[in-house]
């Protein structure tokens, strides 16, 4: 199964339809799948529901599909650096599901591990919790979480096999192989891309049953969120 394609639009081309259920990976603006996500921007597809730890920065990232009204609902833990995401959620133009962020985390690996649902502590008692069931183990309150399953997986590796092992690096991590395993189909951006059979079995991060297509963007801007310098 050849899983490399020559670029971003075409390893989204038939794959992306109206209202469909993306995961996409970053944390912030580390790790996040930028040609991917200018590809999706340039599918025009609309009402799309993103699961991602944050919406990018106005004009990068995320934030270029939250400025040309193709998000219609955002699942996500942080808002923060995101003004646009901000001002659409404030005015009511933006549906937002807010969620922990370790229980964001646990609802796509659970979601890529066939587990429909699950019980965390975190959140009972306050809005998180209401509507949802509550249980009771060894004197403790419970939340029952249901997982994040999504049509599509858009992630970032710093490293790939054409049989689609991948290596992720620091804290680009965090998310991008949970919202790998929670797609149906997975689409990665990789930095390098090697032969099968040249990554180190014992250092690869996420196996390659998880990944249909790869692209390789040696050259992506990786721009920084806040710079800090000392004097």
């Amino acid at each position: 199964m050849n899983k490399i394609y020559p670029n971003a639009k075409q390893a989204l081309d038939g794959l992306v339809e109206d209202g469909m259920t993306l995961a996409v990976g970053g944390f912030g603006l580390c790790g996040i799948p930028e040609a991917l996500i200018e590809a999706l921007r340039d599918t025009g597809k609309k009402d799309l529901t993103v699961i991602s730890n944050n919406a990018g920065v106005d004009g990068f990232g995320l934030g270029l599909l939250l400025e040309t009204r193709q998000v219609r609902k955002m699942i996500s833990s942080y808002v923060g650096e995101n003004k646009e995401f901000e001002r659409q959620y404030l005015a009511g133009e933006l549906a937002l599901e807010f969620t922990p962020q370790g229980t964001l985390a646990e609802k796509l690996r659970a979601a890529g591990s066939g587990i429909p649902a699950f019980y965390t502590r975190t959140g009972y008692g306050t809005l998180i919790a209401e509507g949802k069931e509550t249980r009771q183990f060894n004197g403790e309150w419970y939340v029952m979480e249901e997982s994040l399953p999504a049509d599509v997986s858009l992630v970032k590796a710093y490293k790939a096999d054409k049989a689609g092992n991948l290596v992720f690096i620091k804290t680009a991590r965090n998310f991008n192989p949970l919202a790998a395993m929670a797609g149906k189909v997975c689409v990665v951006e990789v930095d390098h891309l090697v032969e099968t059979g040249e990554l180190d079995a014992d250092q690869i991060h996420l196996p390659g049953i998880y990944v249909q297509r790869i692209i390789h963007n040696p050259n992506a801007e990786k721009r920084i969120e806040k710079r800090t310098v000392r004097s």
